[in-house]
């Protein structure tokens, strides 16, 4: 994923941020990827995950597999 396509991603956070700033943002990339950043950095690092394991890892959010 070239940084220049990062950077010209549209990043969104989710409607249940708080105003605290904690938060990561997401990005729909190209050829299905996602990328996701901290949104206290934007111009950090990100990750880029293929379209199969973000949604195994979203399903697994809401099925509670990383529930402490």
């Amino acid at each position: 994923m070239a940084n220049a396509e990062l950077h010209e991603a549209a990043w969104f956070k989710s409607s249940h941020s708080g105003s605290q700033g904690d938060c990561v943002e997401v990005a729909w990339l190209g050829e299905g990827a996602v990328g996701v950043r901290d949104s206290k950095n934007p111009t950090g690092p990100a990750l880029v995950f293929a379209a199969g394991q973000w949604d195994s890892f979203t399903a697994g959010v809401v099925a509670g597999a990383f529930e402490r």
